[in-house]
C-alpha cells in the first residue's frame, strides 16, 4: 500500500495548508494551488476570514449593524470557497472567522493551531501595489515565521498551476 499523505510530525497529523479568504484574483489562485496540493498530499485546505474592525464608532447600533453585515459577506465567501476547496481537494476545508488585523490574526492563529503547517498565498499580478501581508511578512514578521509560506504568483493559469502540485 502507498500512502502518500505528508506527514507533520510523529503523530501522524496530515498538512493543512492555510489560505487567507478575501475577494481578489490572487485568492483564487492560492485557494487552487492549496486545494490542488492538499488532494495530491492528502492534506486539508483551512480557510482564514478576518473582519477588519469598523471604524465607525459614533452611533453604536450603526457599528453593531456594519458588523453584522460584514460578518454575512464574509460567510458568504467562506461558503463560496468551501465549494469550490470541496470540489478541488475532495474535502471539506476547516474554517476559521477572526476579527482584527489581517496579518496579526494569520499570525495568533499560526500560534494557536499547531495543525496548520503551510500558508497559502497568492501574490498580485499588478505592479501597482503589494499585498499587505506579503508586504508584513517580508518586514517586520519574518521573525514570527514557524512554518513555510508558499506565495502563488497571479499571472499563473489553472493548468500551471496544476502542473506544479
Amino acid at each position: 500500500m502507498n500512502d502518500r499523505r505528508e506527514l507533520d510530525g510523529p503523530d501522524g497529523s496530515f498538512r493543512v495548508f492555510l489560505v487567507v479568504v478575501d475577494d481578489s484574483d490572487e485568492m483564487q489562485k492560492a485557494l487552487r494551488f492549496a486545494s490542488q496540493r492538499a488532494k495530491s498530499t492528502g492534506g486539508k485546505v483551512a480557510l482564514l476570514y478576518v473582519q477588519e474592525p469598523t471604524e465607525f464608532t459614533h452611533w453604536l447600533g450603526v457599528d453593531k449593524i456594519m458588523r453584522e453585515e460584514a460578518r454575512e459577506e464574509g460567510e458568504a465567501l467562506l461558503q463560496e470557497h468551501s465549494e469550490l476547496v470541496e470540489r478541488l481537494s475532495g474535502g471539506m476545508p476547516i474554517i476559521y472567522i477572526r476579527e482584527g488585523n489581517v496579518a496579526e490574526e494569520l499570525f495568533a492563529l499560526i500560534e494557536e493551531e499547531p495543525s496548520i503547517s503551510i500558508v497559502v498565498l497568492g501574490a498580485s499580478s499588478d505592479s501597482e501595489g503589494t499585498d499587505p501581508i506579503i508586504s508584513h511578512l517580508i518586514g517586520k514578521g519574518r521573525g514570527k515565521m514557524r512554518i513555510p509560506f508558499t506565495i502563488v504568483p497571479g499571472s499563473l493559469s489553472d493548468d500551471e498551476i496544476a502542473a506544479v502540485t
